[in-house]
């Protein structure tokens, strides 16, 4: 079977598995808030409509401004993208030809853009044994050799976090050996506020490239909105790469008022702690083995009958419930699910379904 690349396509799976067109699917298989965009976007779209019969200011110093001060530091530490796809590919452009390290699984993007442009590639495969835990000795004595590690804190697919004191290591190493570390932040903001953002280590490691994205957070990927935190002469060089109004009109003066919004975010925050705990808990007493996540998604295995997670993603489906595929994850093998935090309605769903797949097993 050809499996979609990503999440977040249920009229794909339905033809895939001959399902009417008109059953309704709850789709779990995209790590997007369940609250959808703020209740304010739709009229602010309407408000800018005009917008887009114009050129966007090419260098969109408004919205940039407000991405630094949001972040705390300089504008010319700053490059917005469209989206976070645009921001891998262009830091992948930057070490063109040279030689990486991907830890995996994670997310597909950071190794297609490597080699979209000619980088040799290692893999690290991390496994569930050790709860996902990235083998941080192995990983540094490899930096002699190589341009770049590619990294993704909180994972994707697998929600976990790399402990600071490990990051630290590896960046301090990196300064030695010239080897640069991309950590891709794209769901930071569903982190506990107890973890914030790496935005102030820049100052003592320029080694250090951060990836951004809005779209998770307030629930609008098809807007494509991120951007590029690192030293000033990386975001130069980038800048000089960059396809020209690679940002939308729309976009550019939606992202002051989207960075305004904390209210939303800590509302999601507050609100996903007491859920996922709540799904965690759960799931555990069903018996299913759940990745150490910190956010919105996590991997989910069935510990008595690990060898069925196709079938049991085939009786999801025909329970009405979408989750994602892990077949095309490095090191997962289609051996486990990759699910969302919903809606409580919804993850009482899934959850009612899964004990029925317990009960029937």
């Amino acid at each position: 079977m050809k499996w979609p690349n990503h999440g977040g396509q249920p009229e794909t799976i339905k033809k895939l598995f001959h399902i009417e067109g008109d059953k309704a699917l709850l789709d779990f298989s995209a790590n997007l808030n369940p609250f959808g965009p703020p209740s304010w976007l739709q009229d602010a779209l309407q408000e800018h409509y005009k917008t887009i019969t114009r050129y966007p200011e090419p260098t969109y110093s408004n919205s940039s401004a407000s991405v630094a001060e949001h972040e705390g530091i300089d504008q010319d530490k700053i490059l917005l993208t469209n989206g976070g796809a645009e921001a891998i590919f262009l830091v992948a452009k930057y070490f063109e030809k040279g030689k990486a390290l991907i830890a995996h699984p994670t997310f597909l993007e950071y190794e297609r853009a490597c080699h979209h442009y000619h980088i040799d590639v290692e893999d690290i495969l991390v496994g569930h044994e050790s709860g996902f835990t990235l083998p941080v000795q192995l990983i540094q004595q490899k930096f002699i050799k190589k341009d770049v590690l590619f990294l993704c804190r909180p994972n994707n697919p697998t929600g976990t976090v790399i402990a600071e004191k490990d990051l630290k290591l590896l960046l301090e190493v990196g300064k030695k050996t010239g080897t640069y570390v991309v950590v891709d932040e794209a769901f930071v903001d569903f982190l506990p506020i107890s973890i914030p953002t790496l935005t102030p280590w820049l100052s003592s490691y320029p080694n250090l490239i951060l990836l951004r994205s809005l779209t998770k957070m307030y629930t609008i990927p098809g807007l494509r909105i991120g951007y590029i935190i690192a030293h000033p002469t990386i975001i130069n060089v980038l800048k000089n790469e960059q396809i020209p109004w690679s940002i939308n009109s729309l976009v550019d003066a939606l992202i002051p008022r989207l960075l305004e919004d904390r209210s939303f975010v800590d509302k999601t925050r507050a609100w996903l702690q007491e859920e996922s705990r709540n799904v965690f808990k759960r799931l555990t007493s069903l018996g299913f083995y759940l990745s150490p996540s910190q956010v919105n998604f996590y991997l989910l295995r069935d510990q008595k009958q690990p060898q069925r997670t196709n079938e049991l993603y085939s009786f999801l489906l025909e329970h009405g419930i979408l989750t994602r595929h892990t077949h095309n994850f490095k090191g997962l093998n289609g051996e486990f699910l990759r699910i969302a935090i919903r809606s409580n309605f919804e993850n009482e769903q899934l959850l009612a379904a899964l004990q029925k797949w317990r009960n029937e097993s």
